[in-house]
């Protein structure tokens, strides 16, 4: 097994050594064992110390941008979790306190109460069609006429609806949340932290499905139009309207950004600006400014662009800024730069959305930044 796992740190394993790992790293004991080699391993720590740190870094983050195809994947993801590993460097990865490729700068961080900070989870308010409010969380029940709630999800029923008026409900994720639901035509949609979506109760028969994305971040796989008649599907959000001509596509067009982001994952979709209809083929992504209502199309890494929805932070080539956006809302802290500096520094990394604050900004720390304190809900970077 030690074969495999020098194999899988050098990147050169094969899909079944993968799998072998993988099922090996299921018992405890092994997992142990994992984490040991690697702190232990001489030949590692050798050619590490051996190397120009600063220079390293640079030379890593140039791979990566040249290899872009091999930095997410799935299975590696699952041995990483064993590993407690959260940063991945052509196999090579943060494993333990003090990265491989930690600062110099060894000063502890400042931390004052972080029980408050903790990491999202299922929650979101519901206004029905009538302006009452329901909280739904886990451990709560919801049952209306129209839909039924576990407080980790909400359905609504199926069929389709003959009314001269449209009834709406809106499903508001505050930051540090997530939730599910499932639409009246069989639509499904999973909605980001701070993010909020309004929507038929009933879909009205031979009408177009619309929906629309206020603001946030939502992912959608989309009941096909021969199972509802033939009836389109369309979202609208800011300064677009989105035509479903296929299945799957994730939204982001958060109220505090510039650009609003639409990513196919299966099928296609048409965008319309005003100005322009650009169709959208899996892998692709349209980037439309709302300030200039330009829009262009690129192709881009899909697995990254929808991890989140899998519970999982995928940061390529992400400047620390952004990165802290999506920080702030999915753990609900305010993120204060007192290096203004560092807003633009890279941080390449694949984390899970289920890790503490505090290991969240250790690996950040390791690569990125000098050091970091936190006072309560703020996060101050330095």
């Amino acid at each position: 097994m030690d074969t495999i796992i020098v194999k899988f740190l050098m990147n050169t394993a094969d899909v079944d050594e993968i799998e072998m790992l993988t099922e090996w790293l299921k018992k405890a004991e092994n997992k142990q064992y994992f984490k040991d080699y690697i702190k232990t391993n001489y030949a590692i720590n050798y050619n590490l110390k051996n190397y120009n740190s600063k220079n390293f870094k640079k030379d890593f983050l140039r791979k990566i941008k040249l290899n872009k195809s091999i930095y997410v994947r799935y299975k590696f993801h699952k041995i990483l979790e064993y590993a407690a590993v959260a940063v991945l460097v052509f196999g090579l990865a943060y494993i333990f306190e003090g990265s491989l490729f930690s600062n110099s700068d060894t000063t502890t961080p400042s931390i004052v109460n972080t029980n408050t900070i903790l990491p999202g989870t299922d929650k979101a308010t519901l206004t029905l069609e009538d302006g009452s409010v329901v909280e739904l969380e886990k451990g709560s029940t919801l049952k209306t006429t129209n839909a039924n709630s576990n407080g980790e999800q909400i359905v609504y029923k199926g069929g389709e609806h003959n009314s001269l008026e449209t009834v709406y409900n809106y499903l508001t994720v505050p930051r540090g949340g997530e939730f599910f639901v499932i639409l009246a035509d069989g639509t499904e949609v999973w909605l980001n932290s701070e993010s909020q979506l309004k929507y038929p109760v009933n879909f009205n028969k031979g009408s177009t499905r619309l929906v629309e994305l206020i603001y946030g971040e939502a992912y959608f796989s989309v009941s096909p139009s021969t199972a509802n008649n033939g009836t389109k599907f369309k979202v609208l959000n800011h300064s677009q309207e989105i035509e479903v001509l296929g299945t799957e596509f994730n939204i982001k067009a958060y109220a505090d950004e510039t650009n609003v982001y639409t990513s196919v994952v299966e099928g296609k979709v048409t965008v319309n600006n005003g100005d322009s209809i650009q169709e959208l083929n899996p892998n692709q992504q349209s980037i439309l400014n709302i300030e200039t209502n330009r829009m262009t199309v690129g192709t881009v890494d899909i697995k990254s662009e929808i991890s989140w929805k899998n519970g999982i932070f995928s940061f390529m080539d992400l400047p620390l800024k952004d990165i802290m956006k999506v920080i702030s809302r999915w753990y609900d802290v305010e993120v204060i730069f007192e290096n203004k500096a560092l807003e633009s520094v890279e941080f390449v990394g694949v984390l899970s959305k289920r890790q503490s604050i505090t290991q969240i900004l250790s690996i950040i720390k390791s690569t990125s930044i000098n050091n970091y304190e936190i006072k309560n809900k703020t996060i101050i970077l330095k």
